[in-house]
């Protein structure tokens, strides 16, 4: 439908934003949190740091699509597009202040000394990646800018979205193992909770930040999958919809066959009923093969 906006390259992530910012997005939309019933929510089904690396790289191709949102689809509710970096650092937030507490006090040191090692290493490898055209040189050079502690903790996040996101086409092509990846995903968030991210907010019970948490997550990830489902629309005949705005779910390390089903939405339930003033049309899947008029 669309032909107005030059052909995507794939998403890249981004890192997410250092805790102050990211704590100002959570108090922002603190009103919108309690507003949440119990029944809304649902058990976290993704790894939720390499969704919001990948939902902020995935930022400026859906804001080149906001025009034909607009304008093709009225009765979508924009403002979830408009809102999605702030739903994206409030639940990154959320997800930080709901880590466990016991020993970060004296463990900043040896969690330090892993991460600087292990960022470099796995930096080093993206260099060598980016040079060979198998990861995106921006998003490397975005990583390589960071500068202290807490810019390492979430370089370790950017790095493993990055190479998690990527790893069917890298797998066998770089030095970097599965467990290397998965332990820098592990090991940014818990730094960051050493360094005493908790400052930065408001102070909350385990039952309490474990509450917070789901419910920013739920906000996140219903407002970045109703803009997946316009960017569907909109970009059906293109094919191109996945590469603006890519699931949420880990890729399958091996290819997956072209009548295998999608995975399940997190937190979308078959009986809910979205608001009347929200996009509603399904991203397609394999057994719908009318195309929209």
């Amino acid at each position: 439908m669309l032909k107005s906006i030059a052909p995507p390259k794939k998403t890249s992530p981004r890192k997410p934003a250092a805790p102050p910012r990211a704590a100002a997005a959570f108090n922002r939309i603190a009103p919108e949190l309690s507003e949440l019933s119990a029944a809304s929510l649902a058990p976290i089904n993704i790894d939720l740091p390499r969704a919001v690396a990948l939902v902020l790289g995935a930022l400026p191709g859906l804001a080149a699509l906001r025009p034909a949102i607009v304008k093709q689809l009225p009765e979508h509710k924009i403002a979830l597009l408009d809102k999605l970096e702030l739903y994206a650092l409030a639940a990154w937030y959320a997800h930080l202040i709901a880590l466990p507490e016991s020993g970060a006090g004296h463990a900043v040191k040896p969690l330090l000394d892993e991460a600087l090692a292990l960022r470099a290493k796995l930096l080093a490898d993206a260099d060598d990646l980016a040079r060979r055209g198998l990861l995106d040189p921006d998003a490397v050079d975005d990583i390589r800018a960071g500068e202290g502690h807490v810019d390492s903790a979430n370089d370790l996040v950017a790095l493993s979205a990055l190479f998690n996101h990527n790893w069917p086409e890298i797998a066998g092509r770089t030095e970097a193992t599965e467990d290397e990846v998965r332990r820098a995903g592990e090991l940014g968030p818990k730094l960051l909770a050493a360094l005493g991210v908790r400052e930065h907010g408001p102070d909350a019970s385990v039952s309490d930040a474990a509450d917070r948490r789901a419910r920013a997550v739920a906000l996140f990830v219903r407002a970045y999958e109703q803009t997946r489902r316009a960017v569907a629309y909109l970009r059906w005949d293109e094919g191109d919809a996945e590469l603006i705005a890519p699931s949420l779910q880990r890729r399958e390390r091996s290819a997956r066959t072209p009548s295998a089903a999608p995975p399940p939405l997190p937190f979308v339930k078959a009986s809910d009923e979205p608001p009347a003033d929200t996009l509603t049309a399904p991203l397609p899947g394999p057994a719908e093969h009318a195309r929209p008029a």
